[in-house]
């Protein structure tokens, strides 16, 4: 029976890809760890969103479900090209420009049903708007670590792309949940 725990880690080690050792607080497992707990967000917001099959909304709701699910294999795929940067034993998928594209075309769709943005947008409104407004600073913290990281390390071009144009995602589909669920957006007064 293989067990959860290989207590290889207690002394504040991990493996990366191919078996080099490093520890726990490296700018690599801080970055892949960003990455992870915007997915476990993600994961959130994908069980916080309410469908009802029966109505258009409701289709459109399913959509945004498997759309985000599809963010959160993505992200698997940015935390396995994080994890095998220091080897050349590892073959990871990777993110292309498509998926980059994929991202720009939901927002570009988002943003038609979206009252014209005038003001800084207060985060609030619907609790899974909450949520996507929550996972937006998530990605936004993860993307100044994957910057720095790519200081040291050669950071694919369209991983940067992604996280920042995942962040601008998160952004509008808080807004457009607001709008579906005629929650009020609250502009930021100065």
């Amino acid at each position: 029976m293989n067990k959860i725990y290989t207590k290889t880690g207690d002394k504040g080690e991990t493996s990366m890809l191919g078996g080099k050792r490093v520890s726990k607080s490296c700018l690599e497992m801080d970055v892949i760890g960003e990455v992870d707990e915007l997915n476990t967000v993600l994961g959130m917001l994908v069980e916080e969103i309410e469908d009802n099959t029966e109505s258009t909304e409701g289709k459109e709701l399913t959509e945004v479900k498997k759309k985000l699910i599809n963010i959160q294999h993505k992200l698997f795929t940015i935390g396995s090209q994080l994890a095998a940067l220091q080897t050349d034993l590892v073959e990871t998928p990777e993110i292309s420009e498509k998926d980059v594209e994929m991202l720009e075309n939901w927002i570009d769709a988002m943003d038609k049903d979206l009252p014209k943005l005038t003001n800084f947008i207060i985060p609030g409104g619907s609790e899974e708007s909450c949520l996507s407004f929550y996972a937006r600073a998530i990605c936004r913290r993860a993307e100044r670590r994957l910057i720095e990281l790519s200081e040291k390390h050669d950071i694919p071009e369209p991983v940067k792309q992604y996280v920042n144009r995942l962040s601008d995602l998160l952004f509008t589909l808080a807004r457009w949940l607001n709008v579906g669920q005629e929650a009020e957006e609250v502009k930021w007064k100065k």
